[in-house]
């Protein structure tokens, strides 16, 4: 529709508030109005980190030239024209504030030339002030240029971060639109140096190999897509058939974790949000999988009726309010579970056996093995296999289960050594018997029937002030972990009954561990993360002798585990050498 300038009415329902807080704002907003206006092209070109200039031009639609002025009116949009349309927003911008807002701080040079019209328009525009204007020729699109930011507004630009800083904005904010729109391509310059360059292939996974590396899109799997319909309670107008939640993506396998949250990003229809809730919901899914303070990486789309998701509800449309949050929750930790449970990997070993041969042989070409070669070759399969499948098909998720293995023996009375149909496995018999345990007590738990074991002499349990008030609240879960605590007198606690899979030299130390869990932790966690230090501290030690039985009994019962390939703390419980690195590193191949 034309550009043109909301009713009072309308812009009163408008979440509006100042956009332009720092360059990358800038580049957000012009980013979004090359999308909606249809560009395959995006170029954004910035200088002293956007302060000095901010340069994006898209080959979209353009302006038609008698709206060119009337886009930097405030309130003026071609997105929506009524109260109606804000409850459902189908572009990314629909405030008209944009280059207003822009234009009032900085100096603003708009060159569009819409399709069917012979020329375009060249527009100037100072401190929200239009000081020149005339045609211009060109081709079909919009070339925005912004320089001096904040020029006239000293204090705003006082508080900018350095100039590296504020590039790594804009540089993750172009990044984020190009895993949102795979089918655009990207170029961004920064001096004059191409910092990000998409090809707009349409391929998600193309896109994640030019943002995170190649290293790092090795390790991400393919969302197992499925679609959460609405609950039968809904309301009818917006329990649409056909119209649920649809999660796609890519999540990290279990072996591939940051420090931080900055590697985890989600789309709303197609716009990037920050959602606490949703990032909660995705590491739920990896609950037991990642070790403690480690975060997962995801990059999730989450497509929705437009009419169950408000963007209305923050100026810088970051943020968005869900009809049914609970729904979108359980289908986002839905899907990266069943992604991760059912396509992750046994860890590989990180780097080719070196042979040990003299430096002479050694430095023959037959047996000079590179190791990108190998990544690159695996990427390169993937990618094939993927272009030869059927388009829409997904293929059905498929649960992880360990090959059958022949038990050989034991290494440094840590390690099980066990041949299967395709090389050498090392299992670590600790990592390995703690997942069996937690699954055990999980199971048990669930059936309300945790077995539990009475001591013939009761044990003490002396507590800190500081654990004395917690001990209380705990107990009825303590008893359903199979404790039996009685209060003694002062702080000291008597225990009658333990877990049957924990030792008792172990269990202060367990119940010290679960006290300090309930102090940091929350009630949702306790349960999950109090199996998790049970089993750790029951399951066998490294260094403990196994017979060649005990070694099998503790293999079958790993077969039959739902995720044998990790421990509860995300430790891998084994590592794969298969018959293609053995014979490489022997000079067979």
């Amino acid at each position: 529709m034309p550009i043109q300038v909301l009713q009072p009415r309308v812009v009163s329902k408008i979440s509006a508030g100042e956009v332009v807080e720092r360059p990358a704002s800038v580049v957000k907003e012009l980013i979004e109005n090359a999308i909606d206006a249809n560009a395959s092209e995006i170029r954004i070109e910035i200088r002293q980190g956007g302060r000095r200039l901010i340069r994006v031009s898209d080959n979209g639609c353009g302006i038609p030239q008698a709206e060119v002025a009337l886009a930097f009116a405030r309130h003026a949009t071609s997105k929506i024209s009524s109260e109606e349309d804000l409850s459902h927003v189908t572009t990314l911008g629909f405030r008209g504030e944009a280059l207003a807002s822009v234009a009032a701080v900085a100096q603003v040079s708009m060159i569009s030339h819409a399709s069917g019209e012979e020329s375009g328009t060249l527009l100037r525009v100072e401190g929200g002030e239009i000081v020149h204007s005339e045609k211009h020729g060109g081709r079909t699109g919009t070339v925005i240029t912004v320089e001096n930011l904040f020029y006239n507004t000293p204090a705003r630009l006082k508080f900018l971060r350095s100039e590296a800083t504020e590039s790594t904005r804009i540089v993750e904010l172009a990044s984020a639109y190009a895993l949102a729109y795979p089918e655009l391509s990207f170029y961004l310059t920064d001096h004059g140096r191409l910092v990000l360059q998409t090809s707009g292939s349409g391929k998600l996974h193309d896109v994640l190999i030019t943002v995170f590396g190649l290293e790092t899109a090795e390790q991400m799997l393919e969302a197992q897509t499925l679609e959460h319909q609405p609950a039968a309670d809904r309301a009818p107008s917006a329990a649409v058939p056909g119209q649920g939640i649809v999660v796609t993506g890519f999540v990290g396998s279990p072996s591939l974790h940051r420090a931080t949250r900055n590697y985890q990003m989600f789309f709303v229809n197609r716009r990037w949000i920050q959602d606490r809730s949703l990032s909660f919901a995705a590491e739920e899914a990896y609950r037991t999988l990642l070790p403690v303070g480690r975060h997962p990486v995801t990059v999730l789309s989450i497509h929705m009726p437009t009419t169950d998701v408000d963007v209305n509800v923050h100026p810088t449309k970051r943020e968005v309010r869900f009809r049914e949050p609970r729904e979108v929750f359980s289908a986002v930790q839905r899907v990266v579970r069943r992604t991760v449970i059912g396509q992750a990997p046994v860890a590989q070993a990180s780097s080719q056996p070196i042979p040990l041969v003299s430096e002479e042989w050694a430095r023959h070409q037959t047996v000079s093995l590179p190791l990108g070669a190998s990544r690159v070759q695996i990427a390169l399969e993937a990618q094939r296999t993927a272009d030869m499948a059927p388009p829409g098909v997904v293929s059905a998720p498929m649960l992880e289960r360990l090959p059958m293995l022949r038990v050989l023996g034991q290494v440094r009375q840590t390690y099980i050594i066990a041949e299967g149909p395709d090389g050498l496995y090392l299992i670590d018999q600790h990592a390995a018997h703690e997942r069996i345990l937690f699954e055990q007590l999980q199971s048990e738990q669930k059936a309300m029937s945790v077995s539990s074991q009475a001591l013939l002499e009761p044990l003490t349990l002396e507590l800190s002030p500081q654990q004395r008030g917690l001990i209380d609240p705990m107990l009825p879960q303590l008893t359903s972990f199979g404790f039996d605590l009685t209060s003694f007198g002062g702080d000291t606690y008597l225990i009658r009954a333990i877990p049957s899979a924990l030792s008792p030299e172990h269990v202060r130390s367990v119940i010290t561990e679960l006290l300090d869990l309930s102090r940091e932790g929350t009630e949702a966690t306790v349960p999950y993360e109090a199996l998790d230090i049970i089993a750790c501290h029951s399951a066998v030690r490294a260094g403990q002798i196994l017979t060649l039985e005990e070694s099998r009994e503790l293999i079958q019962q790993l077969e039959k585990t739902t995720s044998p390939y990790t421990c509860p703390h995300g430790r891998p419980t084994m590592i794969h050498l298969s018959s293609t690195q053995l014979e490489k590193s022997f000079g067979r191949r």
